[in-house]
């Protein structure tokens, strides 16, 4: 059973129906005691990161996630979801992050040629990085994925899971341990997205 983490904020009918899509069993909530029994957990995330952040702490389930991450339960974090799990934000002040993650979240107008459209909105090309994510296990290098976003994760380092260019290097996928980040949208990224919650719930990444 994937538990994925309503705090109030994101698209959650999605990652439901996608999971259902390649068979697996999803369910939304805010009970800690069913979040912390699940198999694993998906992290979701629309909007702003100090908004959110402070949704996640006043739910009570920051540290239901803290705690499902600490005791090895694979956790994957989506879009905002991803950049959360990051030591800090400064979108619209600076705000503290999971920090299961080493980075900040900057805008990607810092790093993108002025002339671009932001929100970066569309279709982009995975590049991978560091050793071997098992969330890209059946995906080819450079194939497609989905994005909306106007914020990045920067200083991650050997984390570092997949970037994507929009004039720069962004980036785009994040994995420490049982803990991962897609900065893009799995949930609307037709069927290399489903290969890659597929590869989420295979008994492979339990343990990495």
């Amino acid at each position: 059973m994937v538990g994925i983490v309503d705090y109030g904020v994101g698209n959650l009918f999605s990652l439901v129906s996608s999971f259902a899509a390649i068979g697996v069993e999803a369910k939304a909530s805010g009970d800690p005691s069913f979040l912390l029994g699940a198999d694993r957990l998906v992290l979701p995330g629309v909007g702003a990161f100090g908004d959110a952040a402070r949704a996640l702490r006043r739910s009570g389930l920051q540290e239901v996630v803290l705690e499902a991450a600490k005791k090895g339960t694979p956790l994957l974090g989506v879009c905002l979801g991803m950049q959360l799990l990051l030591e800090k934000s400064y979108e619209y002040g600076e705000h503290p992050g999971l920090g299961l993650i080493p980075g900040e979240v900057r805008p990607i107008s810092e790093t993108i040629l002025p002339e671009l459209k932001i929100p970066h909105i569309g279709w982009n090309a995975l590049h991978f990085v560091n050793k071997p994510c098992p969330l890209f296990r059946d995906l080819r290098e450079g194939e497609y994925v989905y994005f909306v976003h106007s914020y990045a994760g920067t200083g991650c380092g050997e984390t570092t899971a997949a970037v994507t260019e929009y004039s720069a290097p962004l980036t785009a996928a994040v994995w420490k341990d049982n803990v991962y980040g897609c900065q893009f949208h799995p949930e609307k990224s037709g069927p290399v997205g489903l290969r890659i919650l597929r590869a989420f719930c295979a008994k492979e990444v339990e343990g990495c």
